[in-house]
């Protein structure tokens, strides 16, 4: 009886799609990321203070754009986990049935040669062996995809603390600077009202001296 080997599942295919998506999701967040520091270097910085005067709108709007990414990052790492999931599926079932056709080869061989027990162990260890690898697979593989889920929610959570933090300092510097040129013009200002009462009544004083 020629022996057949079943079909083995195209493994490469769905770990060439994992990385792929992977790569797209990392690409897409960095360019955002990339954006929104040149957005923060490019913007004007206010004079005497070493600050930078950041757009609030545009700025939020950048926030925006990258929140926008992050579900579909974590869409393509569940998508990741899935074709993952379904290689080790077909790896489960790939091993199935090389158990099944190792349990019927030593079957044959059993019966020829009367060690039935020593086949059964055999295909028993097999099978366990198998089992544990891909469950070991599987473990690995989730594990990798959540360690990189809550890598991803911490920078964010991270990034967005600081552009609040640096959007109210960068505010609180701004409305320093605008008081304190609102001051000098008011006092500005004073002089001149002082000088033109002083003038009025050095008017009527001498419209009065000519009377």
């Amino acid at each position: 009886m020629l022996r057949q080997d079943p079909p083995r599942p195209d493994l490469t295919y769905g770990e060439g799609y994992a990385a792929e998506a992977d790569s797209t999701a990392n690409i897409d967040i960095q360019q955002e990321l990339n954006a929104l520091e040149e957005m923060i270097l490019d913007s004007p910085r206010i004079p005497l203070t070493g600050k930078t005067l950041v757009d609030e709108e545009e700025l939020l709007d950048q926030l925006d754009a990258i929140r926008i990414n992050l579900p579909t990052a974590f869409q393509q790492a569940q998508e990741v986990v899935q074709q993952k999931q379904q290689i080790l599926a077909d790896a489960e079932e790939y091993a199935r049935q090389i158990a099944a056709m190792a349990e019927q080869r030593a079957a044959q061989i059993m019966d020829e040669l009367g060690i039935v027990r020593q086949a059964e162990a055999e295909a028993q260890q097999i099978r366990q062996q198998l089992r544990q690898e891909c469950e070991a697979l599987q473990q690995q593989t989730v594990t990798e995809v959540e360690r990189l889920q809550q890598q991803a929610r911490r920078e964010m959570e991270e990034l967005r603390r600081k552009a609040l933090a640096e959007q109210r300092e960068i505010e609180q510097e701004a409305d320093h600077y605008a008081d304190q040129v609102l001051g000098e013009i008011e006092h500005k200002l004073s002089d001149m009202l002082r000088v033109i009462r002083n003038g009025r009544q050095q008017l009527h004083r001498d419209g009065k001296s000519s009377g």
